[in-house]
């Protein structure tokens, strides 16, 4: 009996590539009451960032509100996972405390307007309230500035 052709391109399928790139994974940096801090990839690629989840009734995981740092850019906040925003809705609102922030939207993220006012805001705050087009979510500020401290040594300003 003759040795099939296919058998060797059967083997080599079957086998994992060696020296395949394997997706990069987030390395967690901390927990910090109810914030994560993480960091992805290395040197000019690296992005550290720090995420909380906005509680929902029976307890689902609502929205989750991010602050991310990578090259050549720092603050940078945002809210996503949520539902989408209709096409050219106004700004939602954010308050902590009675400090308000704007927050421009697109499909499912809403973004900072001013990221560096709503990371002084979080660092004194308790939680932060999203109000404006869909439904509102509130996120725990509890162990924020832990978590903002563990990206911003990650990642420094200058990197």
């Amino acid at each position: 009996m003759r040795p099939s052709r296919l058998a060797p391109l059967a083997l080599m399928l079957l086998l994992p590539s060696i020296g395949q790139a394997q997706p990069a994974q987030p390395r967690r940096l901390g927990d910090f009451n109810a914030w994560t801090a993480a960091a992805l990839g290395q040197g000019a690629q690296k992005i550290c960032y720090a995420f909380a989840r906005a509680g929902r009734p029976g307890g689902q995981q609502g929205p989750m509100l991010t602050v991310t740092h990578r090259h050549g850019s720092r603050d940078e906040v945002t809210i996503n996972g949520g539902p989408a925003y209709p096409r050219n809705a106004p700004d939602l609102r954010v308050t902590v405390g009675a400090t308000a922030l704007d927050f421009y939207t697109a499909e499912r993220t809403a973004a900072a307007r001013d990221g560096a006012a709503a990371v002084r805001a979080f660092r004194n705050g308790r939680e932060a309230v999203a109000k404006g087009p869909g439904p509102g979510a509130t996120f725990p500020l509890s162990g924020f500035s832990a978590a903002y401290d563990a990206i911003s040594r990650e990642c420094p300003a200058g990197r």
